[in-house]
């Protein structure tokens, strides 16, 4: 520590800055949430068939995929601050705009737009991180923002049914849009890089600059984008490890976002009032899961002082619980069923810690586009499963290979992070 610093007593700046993200990103996932819980309302008014609606669902992932390397490309230009709250507000407009959709073309095109503005936000926040906090407490930090994403979709369901029956589905994307617009602008006044923030002061600098923080924290470092550093990027065993591995536990996820709800209907016959019910539980022990795998990871370094144990040994542990969803294809009781699911959701809420690890490893000149290139993979997980899913279902009439697909992948996914990741150290390109 510098003289000055040991004169002072740390301030806690970054968790200032971990209340920004945890909202932030709690808004991304609410946004995206909306149209389940408009579209019965929705499809009636606008007349659309259940098979438009797939592909209306479908236009978010196809987009948020494709703009994840620019996205992260912006994000090495643009700095942190401009990009963040311009993503907000760009994809609260677009949530806005759903609100006074005419027919399906518009909602078509929101569903893109929204996709290509929300890109930005994954990235963002796998650079904060690294930013902000020392390596021993970013899985910590990144647990809290990150049950935001499960908890609010538990817990905020209620409160988006009960403004469509009070004011209607077109007031719901407007009163959504209109808030995340408003944080947008807070956002823009409040965020501030560790350099440039005047509410930190050196001791808590020199603490995050000691556990291997303050990495890339400013805009404009003009690295030139070209597809042969992501393919540079994607040679590192870390980048591509993890990557296969984040792929693999987000189809779970996007299998409970997706198809969870009828697999409860159809498979199980469970009517549509216990199907929701129910279809919290699985989201709760998904929070419990991202909180203690962080607190779990972050544990594990300080005790052993070893990355690759305190990132991947809770991964692993996560995706082979997430790889346990297959049991549910042999018991009967759907007590037994809601169990099994959520144990397998609380597994892959640990995997979410695959953003720690890859702002552990990511290049220092290259952050945001390796946020890019890693969101990008576990996103593609949003337009295969639902298709593969689907297409199971509709050719077998059961969910039986759709679970069994699933789980496999959950292995896969496990064996990426043991056998492919390797050691987990921050990387550079040749």
């Amino acid at each position: 520590m510098t003289a000055v610093a040991t004169l002072l007593r740390p301030t806690r700046a970054r968790l200032g800055v971990l209340a920004l993200i945890s909202v932030a990103t709690l808004l991304n996932y609410m946004d995206r949430a909306v149209m389940g819980v408009a579209a019965p309302s929705l499809t009636a008014e606008l007349k659309i068939s259940p098979e438009m609606m797939g592909f209306i669902f479908s236009a978010f992932s196809w987009t948020y995929a494709a703009a994840q390397i620019p996205g992260g490309l912006l994000l090495d230009r643009l700095g942190t601050r401009i990009t963040y709250a311009g993503s907000l507000i760009l994809w609260s407009f677009f949530t806005l705009l759903h609100g006074i959709a005419g027919n399906v073309a518009m909602l078509f095109g929101f569903r893109l737009a929204l996709g290509v503005a929300e890109a930005p936000c994954y990235p963002c926040n796998s650079r904060i991180l690294s930013s902000w906090f020392p390596q021993d407490e970013r899985a910590r930090a990144n647990s809290v923002y990150a049950v935001g994403q499960y908890a609010g979709l538990a817990f905020f369901s209620p409160v988006l049914f009960w403004v469509v029956g009070s004011f209607g589905w077109r007031a719901l994307f407007l009163i959504a849009g209109a808030i995340g617009m408003l944080f947008g602008l807070v956002m823009y006044a409040r965020y501030r890089d560790p350099g440039e923030s005047v509410r930190v002061n050196a001791a808590e600098l020199d603490h995050i600059r000691a556990g291997g923080g303050l990495a890339a924290t400013g805009p404009g470092e003009a690295v030139p984008f070209s597809w042969a550093n992501v393919r540079k990027l994607m040679g590192k065993r870390q980048i591509l490890g993890a990557s296969i591995g984040q792929f693999c536990g987000n189809s779970t996820l996007v299998f409970f976002l997706t198809w969870f709800p009828t697999y409860l209907a159809t498979e199980r016959g469970m009517d549509w009032l216990k199907s929701g019910t129910f279809a919290v539980l699985p989201y709760i022990a998904a929070s419990a899961g991202v909180l203690l795998g962080g607190q779990v990871s972050d544990l594990l370094i300080r005790r052993t002082g070893s990355a690759n144990i305190g990132r991947k040994l809770p991964i692993v542990a996560g995706l082979l619980l997430a790889s346990t969803i297959i049991a549910a294809n042999y018991v009967q009781s759907n007590m037994l069923v809601i169990a099994i699911m959520s144990i397998a959701f609380f597994g892959q809420g640990m995997v979410n810690l695959g953003w720690t690890l890859i702002s552990d490893v990511a290049p220092r000149q290259f952050i945001g586009l390796t946020g890019g290139v890693f969101n990008l993979c576990a996103n593609l997980a949003g337009i295969v499963t639902p298709i593969v899913v689907g297409l199971i279902v509709g050719q077998t009439g059961s969910f039986y290979g759709a679970l069994a697909f699933i789980g496999v992948l959950a292995l896969v996914g496990a064996a990426a992070y043991v056998f492919v990741v390797g050691d987990v150290r921050r990387v550079e390109l040749d």
